[in-house]
């Protein structure tokens, strides 16, 4: 199973993404948890990690990817992945596909170029599941890196301009044939019919409170802990075993 994390800047894709990985991880299954956002440096420190060496850098960097991107096969499985740009912790490994650390560096493009090709890539032994955080709003999707995953979820929080970018993101995956949920986050009894306002509540899937933990994880860049009900409800729908039709 491959699940993508998306939605507006600052929702908590992160956070959800660290805190699903570590709920799954627990339930003896092996994670690959796949970084794509090129412009946020706090996943590893979510799960207790150091940070892994760009992916990128394996194919040469920026000036050389497009290129050397062309040879990464279908079939590749992780078992093959380069040790060097991998993290590890108990079952969940981190790759980091890349980052922009300087001014006038360029684009993300070549990071999401790789980003898609890796997905689409990648082949998963059926212990295994992937979780990837995505870069805020929807160049992701204009690069087509959601043509690799299995299930998408998008993550919204109380402002209108999370719920339009979250419908604006069913729209452009409408025809790609893979399941989108939502996650609604930072959520109190007076805002959750707010954001759910118009968003088809067949397909949300999890709501989770405004956590002070949460918030205090962020600041200080640790490892959060603690599970969340919600987070639970989500691992057991993407873990669960497939119907027979």
């Amino acid at each position: 199973m491959k699940v993508l994390v998306c939605g507006k800047g600052g929702t908590g894709k992160s956070t959800l993404t660290a805190l699903l990985a570590k709920e799954v991880a627990g339930r003896q299954r092996r994670v690959l948890v796949v970084d794509s956002d090129e412009s946020n440096f706090g996943l590893a420190n979510l799960l207790g990690m150091d940070k892994p060496r760009d992916f990128m850098e394996y194919f040469g960097g920026k000036k050389v990817l497009f290129e050397k991107v062309k040879t990464l096969q279908a079939g590749l499985t992780t078992a093959e992945l380069p040790g060097e740009f991998v993290s590890h912790k108990g079952n969940i490994r981190l790759i980091a596909v890349g980052k922009i650390y300087d001014f006038g560096e360029g684009c993300a493009c070549p990071i999401n170029a790789l980003a898609a090709k890796f997905l689409e890539s990648l082949r998963l032994e059926p212990d295994e599941f992937l979780v990837a955080d995505t870069d805020a709003g929807v160049e992701h999707l204009g690069r087509g890196v959601e043509r690799g995953c299995d299930v998408l979820l998008a993550v919204v929080e109380p402002s209108r301009e999370s719920r339009e970018l979250a419908l604006r993101i069913a729209a452009m995956v409408g025809n790609l044939g893979k399941e989108l949920y939502y996650v609604l986050n930072k959520i109190d009894d007076e805002n959750e019919e707010a954001v759910m306002d118009s968003l088809p509540r067949d397909r949300v899937i999890a709501s989770l409170p405004s956590d002070r933990r949460i918030a205090r994880c962020g600041l200080e860049g640790s490892e959060p802990t603690f599970k969340l009900e919600g987070v639970s409800r989500i691992a057991d729908l993407l873990t669960a075993p497939a119907k027979a039709d």
